[in-house]
């Protein structure tokens, strides 16, 4: 097959894909924790029709497409994308139905290409149609995936900060929820939102240490669970809970310095390849360069 058309066709599935993100993209405002705390908060029913303004007839095709994707998913597997969901964010525009029904679309989309490619080989077009699905049906999980692990590295890195305002705030005579609120209106990122989803969450009923634990389910981040371990200990023990904070948040500070000294003691071995392979030959170039033509020269003139 020509490789024009070859790549034609590829152009067409890219498009196919990334129309479905342009569909599932939404419209949203940079603000705090509070201010975004909408976005949490989606259905995550698999069978529930989605539903916009795209009308009746997008919603029911969307609807078959996660269903699709739901029966070709093992048992397990909805509940890991929605947990890898909740550690992404919850972005309002990829809730869990639209994730399914973008890997519906994009297994068809690359598994047709992969028949095209293997059109010429025969019986073996079938390897190159089940290789190319399976990709197409697992790049959304691989995306969100590195999304959720994008977001837990923001946390980890914001979390000593927060850490020392909400101290300030509790030793200052706030409360715990008040220095949380604080913290949650007067910062921007993931942590903010978390802190925002917490709060909400105890509006709502749950008790403190049932959100503080629902917290720790949704992070990966050792330091935020080692918190959420010793707040819920010092609630139940009646110890002070501005003592655990600063505990915690010396710690924190600690930590983040001994990443960044082994941050730095890798940096000498991370730049070894690259000096050998890029700057090294062409240091000797111009450094010997001159002097080898000049050798060159001399023993033809001979």
């Amino acid at each position: 097959m020509a490789l024009p058309l070859l790549l034609g066709l590829l152009a067409i599935c890219v498009a196919a894909v990334l129309g479905v993100v342009a569909v599932a993209a939404g419209s949203g405002s940079a603000g705090s924790g509070v201010d975004q705390i909408d976005e949490f908060y989606g259905a995550t029913d698999p069978n529930v029709l989605v539903t916009g303004s795209a009308g009746q007839k997008n919603s029911l095709l969307l609807n078959r497409l996660q269903k699709l994707a739901i029966r070709l998913s093992p048992a397990t597997s909805t509940k890991k994308l929605e947990r890898n969901l909740d550690r992404a964010g919850n972005p309002a525009s990829w809730n869990l139905q639209r994730i399914l029904a973008a890997k519906s679309i994009a297994m068809v989309a690359v598994g047709a290409f992969g028949l095209l490619i293997g059109a010429s080989h025969g019986a073996g077009a079938i390897v190159f149609v089940l290789i190319g699905a399976a990709l197409g049906f697992t790049v959304p999980n691989i995306l969100v995936y590195n999304t959720g692990v994008k977001r837990q590295e923001k946390i980890q890195k914001s979390l000593p900060d927060a850490m020392d305002m909400m101290t300030v705030c509790v030793e200052a005579g706030l409360g715990f929820d008040a220095g949380l609120a604080k913290v949650a209106r007067n910062t921007k990122g993931p942590l903010a939102n978390e802190f925002a989803r917490v709060l909400q969450e105890m509006q709502f009923g749950m008790s403190r240490i049932e959100a503080l634990k629902a917290l720790a389910g949704r992070t990966t981040v050792p330091e935020l669970r080692g918190l959420v371990s010793a707040l819920v200990q010092a609630s139940a023990l009646g110890i002070p809970v501005a003592a655990v904070m600063r505990e915690q948040a010396h710690d924190m500070r600690l930590k983040r310095r001994q990443r960044a000294e082994e941050k730095a003691q890798k940096v000498t071995v991370k730049i070894l390849f690259p000096l050998i392979f890029c700057l090294l030959p062409a240091l000797f170039i111009i450094v010997m360069g001159p002097g080898v033509i000049s050798i060159m020269k001399s023993l033809s003139g001979v």
